[in-house]
């Protein structure tokens, strides 16, 4: 393999020497005591629980680096990881990184790849207080996230009830279109190619749920049909969604939709990566939040306007 840059390469450097560039000059935030250098993170925990997820992202499986910069894949790294901490009515404090590539990957990729990551951990007031460098055929990136809960019981998938209403804060079906852009390499509508990129989720928006008293709640992720799906059968609850409500996704897609060759619809319902936040609430929603659906009794599982969709249901990690 050739190396991909004049700059030192990873081998060239060492797993040391790069992690140091990679650290130093990086400002923690005040919840970090002890930071990257030692065997280990000293990181606080107020509530006295510590909130953890961890995701990874592969190389052309994940992400595509023909597609996309190496800041491009470090904040969509730390972007799908706080929206699971968000999901959970958390607040993101920390994160821990490990990152795989060829030992001939240079230097400055690794760097631009740390780089995104600190941007998009500054836009809620978290840290990346350590990880592991090490070889791998090809990037891989994975990362694991903490959160703190403030006080706030948790807001589990499982407690939507009949009555309660779906609600979503963050956008729909934008990287799935953004995906198809890119596969069909239509070098049109910038937008939505770079939301595919970068997801955007509502960071925020998860205290603010719980704070408001939300019943379940989860990130799209997967697709909203899936993840909502998700929240209905752990729930035990029947959840409908309404396609007027959807619309103005539905038409945010439309034109990207129809140059693509694909159903609109299915990229609002079965498209993945907006990490977009879903939940039930039993009273009215707070601000940044928009009514999808309803929940109700019956068999367990979503429904489209009181009726099964027969389209594709969302992402498959094994397909």
């Amino acid at each position: 393999m050739v190396a991909d840059g004049p700059d030192p390469t990873l081998r060239d450097l060492g797993e040391f020497p790069m992690i140091d560039r990679l650290v130093t000059g990086r400002p923690q935030p005040p919840g970090v005591a002890v930071g990257p250098g030692d065997d280990a993170a000293v990181v606080s925990a107020p509530d006295g629980r510590v909130v953890v997820t961890t995701d990874m992202l592969v190389e052309n499986r994940h992400f595509r680096l023909d597609w996309s910069t190496p800041h491009d894949v470090g904040r969509k790294a730390i972007a799908q990881n706080a929206a699971d901490v968000e999901s959970m009515g958390a607040r993101a404090t920390a994160f821990v990184v490990a990152f795989g590539a060829p030992s001939d990957t240079s230097s400055r990729r690794a760097k631009e790849l740390s780089d995104g990551m600190w941007a998009e951990v500054g836009k809620f007031g978290a840290g990346v207080v350590g990880g592991d460098l090490v070889a791998s055929p090809y990037w891989v990136v994975s990362v694991t996230a903490l959160g703190d809960l403030g006080g706030r019981a948790p807001v589990l998938r499982s407690g939507a009830k009949p009555g309660s209403v779906l609600a979503v804060a963050g956008e729909l079906g934008r990287s799935a279109a953004g995906y198809m852009l890119w596969d069909k390499g239509i070098r049109q509508f910038d937008e939505l190619r770079q939301w595919h990129l970068v997801p955007q989720p509502p960071y925020g928006q998860g205290v603010r749920a719980a704070d408001a008293g939300a019943l379940a709640m989860t990130d799209v992720s997967d697709g909203l049909l899936a993840d909502v799906d998700q929240i209905a059968r752990a729930s035990a609850v029947v959840i409908d969604l309404f396609t007027d409500a959807l619309r103005p996704d539905v038409d945010a897609v439309a034109a990207a939709a129809a140059a693509t060759g694909t159903d609109p619809w299915s990229l609002v319902l079965s498209g993945g990566e907006d990490h977009a936040l879903v939940a039930c609430f039993d009273r009215e929603v707070p601000d940044g939040w928009r009514v999808i659906g309803s929940v109700g009794e019956g068999e367990p599982g979503v429904v489209v306007d009181g009726r099964p969709w027969t389209g594709p249901a969302g992402w498959q990690s094994f397909d």
